[in-house]
């Protein structure tokens, strides 16, 4: 437990600290946020906000698991390595994409093709890896298997498990993409979710198939350091809310939402939750889903289903304050999240 507060209050102190500085550095260099003529036209006065801010959360998630296990004189594990090599690499990508953005000074960046070939490259080698590297038990960092609670079913093999986790990466991270259309709106859900990953590996550590093969044990290889990365991640973006909050001084980027992305379904991978994921996550399922219903829908029927799409923005055109839009949305997440956690214990309820 002291590991994860400590990677938790680091990291927190560094964002808390280092945003203002990031925030400074972006603003003598020029780089602020590009908006896209289309969009809400109360959108076009956040045009030049300081962006790619989740430079900072990535390193300060970093800098709080790095100093953790320094104190706590624990060696970093595969499963913490591999999911914050995951949240590193896509959030790259996102940074070339914010990159170009800025430098150019449009509101596109990377080429959608050259974007997803990012995207796969690390999803890639991490998934590949994640098969590997079993520990004393034989257990590895995941298993081709799908999961919900835990793994089930038939192995899926090696080569659909690779693709299902392709897929996985690029629609969560896409998905957080689409929710980061107001200010906080994609950091306080991503912030609930990591939350309840800190709970999700700490009741695993305590009912582990290494310590007692009971019939609900939980076989997986690292969960007290996913616990650690969640918390580590957790309070990076809780210090970056506190600048993003409504209305914001900095944001996250495409450099911040792939990698809120990454982290998300690489904990869902590794501690076998694959499915739960959807549920913990239904605020920005349902975000998603809005675009793809208003594409589809216009497609087949020529006619808008929302006002706008995401979901956000239809709100918004409805004459929703933007504050109320988030701190709604925000409810929203919080109600999935405590189903999710719910689901998740209901199977230790005592039974009659």
């Amino acid at each position: 437990m002291t590991n994860i507060l400590i990677a938790a209050g680091f990291a927190l102190v560094f964002v808390m600290v280092g945003t203002p500085v990031w925030i400074r550095i972006v603003n003598r260099l020029g780089y602020g946020q590009m908006i896209r003529d289309e969009g809400p036209e109360a959108h076009l006065t956040k045009r030049g906000t300081p962006t790619m801010g989740g430079t900072v959360f990535i390193v300060g998630s970093l800098f709080g698991y790095a100093v953790a296990h320094l104190v706590t004189g624990e060696a970093p594990t595969i499963s913490g390595v591999l999911v914050l090599f995951l949240m590193t690499g896509l959030g790259f990508v996102g940074f070339v994409d914010d990159f170009i953005k800025v430098f150019k000074q449009r509101s596109l960046g990377l080429r959608s093709g050259a974007k997803m070939i990012g995207i796969i490259l690390v999803g890639v080698v991490f998934a590949v890896a994640s098969l590997n590297f079993p520990n004393g038990y034989d257990i590895t960092p995941a298993d081709p298997h799908l999961s919900f609670l835990r793994d089930f079913g038939p192995s899926i093999g090696p080569y659909l498990f690779v693709v299902w986790a392709l897929l996985l990466i690029a629609a969560m991270s896409n998905g957080v993409n689409l929710t980061d259309g107001l200010d906080g709106l994609a950091a306080g859900p991503a912030g609930m979710v990591l939350a309840a990953y800190v709970v999700i590996g700490n009741w695993q550590l305590r009912n582990s198939c290494a310590a007692a093969l009971a019939p609900n044990c939980y076989n997986v290889r690292d969960p007290l350091d996913l616990a650690v990365v969640a918390a580590a991640v957790l309070g990076g973006v809780f210090g970056f809310l506190w600048w993003n909050a409504p209305p914001a001084k900095i944001f996250m980027g495409d450099t911040g939402s792939l990698a809120l992305g990454g982290v998300l379904v690489g904990l869902a991978i590794l501690t076998r939750t694959q499915f739960l994921l959807a549920i913990l996550c239904g605020l920005i399922v349902m975000i998603t889903l809005s675009v793809i219903i208003q594409v589809g829908g216009f497609k087949m029927t020529k006619k808008r289903v929302f006002k706008m799409a995401p979901l956000q923005h239809h709100f918004e055109l409805s004459g929703w304050a933007e504050t109320t839009i988030v701190v709604r949305f925000w409810l929203m997440s919080a109600l999935f999240v405590g189903i999710g956690i719910g689901i998740f214990y209901l199977e230790w309820m005592p039974k009659k």
